[in-house]
């Protein structure tokens, strides 16, 4: 669907992804369902809500993830 969107989970990511990561993926994924790539001043607050929260679930999957039975993120 987002192709600009990358697999945040090792070992595809060598490394934890950042919240930096996380965020960027958010907001591909918020630009892509909304068909916005900035949001006219009277949709602002619901594109930046929905990348939060977007962003938020996201960092959840990545903590309750395992892969091959260890843990992928510790925050």
């Amino acid at each position: 669907m987002c192709r600009s969107i990358k697999t945040l989970r090792p070992p595809v990511l060598p490394e934890e992804a950042t919240e930096e990561d996380i965020r960027a993926a958010a907001l591909q994924f918020v630009r892509k369902v909304s068909g916005f790539r900035a949001p006219a001043a009277h949709n602002r607050e619901v594109f930046d809500r929905a990348v939060d929260e977007i962003a938020e679930a996201t960092a959840r999957l990545l903590d309750g993830l395992e892969v091959r039975g260890t843990a992928v993120r510790t925050s």
